[in-house]
């Protein structure tokens, strides 16, 4: 079992100098442990991640800067600074930046499982084309759901 260390990440660095490129986004992990692994996200506008599903994962986005749209489930909403996002287990969510300005939140999900390991798998693809994401992303039981009708 990976357990904590204690100490501080220092607000512009990630754990061991990482920044990952997702999606078109900057991904910088603050902590990684077997119970809870955390994210800074900076979303450039126009930026997006498609609805999909995390079925053993509940994940929480805590709002720095900027403006997000969600879906949330069969429902949408907007979270702005100081919101605090949950997104349960096994519900499908999206996340959009379709304001003019960049996004920053602090993400997290419990327990880790193995996304972490996914961020590394995209990152490190030399081209990240939708349907790889969404093969690579399945083999770490993060699901993405097809485009609804009409979408496209």
């Amino acid at each position: 079992m990976k357990s904590e260390i204690t100490g501080i990440t220092r607000a512009n660095e990630g754990i061991q100098g990482i920044s990952w490129n997702i999606l078109g986004q900057t991904y910088v992990p603050k902590s990684n442990t077997e119970n809870s692994f955390s994210w800074h996200a900076t979303l450039p506008p126009g930026t997006f991640v498609p609805p999909h599903i995390h079925p053993d994962q509940d994940e929480y986005l805590y709002m720095l800067e900027g403006k997000l749209d969600f879906v949330l489930g069969n429902s949408e909403a907007q979270a702005t600074p100081g919101d605090l996002i949950r997104l349960g287990m096994g519900v499908p969510h999206g996340i959009f930046n379709k304001s003019d300005q960049t996004a920053k939140v602090l993400f997290w999900v419990s327990p880790t499982k193995k996304l972490f390991d996914l961020f590394w798998g995209l990152h490190n693809m030399k081209e990240q084309k939708p349907e790889d994401v969404v093969a690579m992303a399945a083999e770490f039981n993060i699901h993405f759901l097809p485009p609804p009708p009409g979408a496209g």
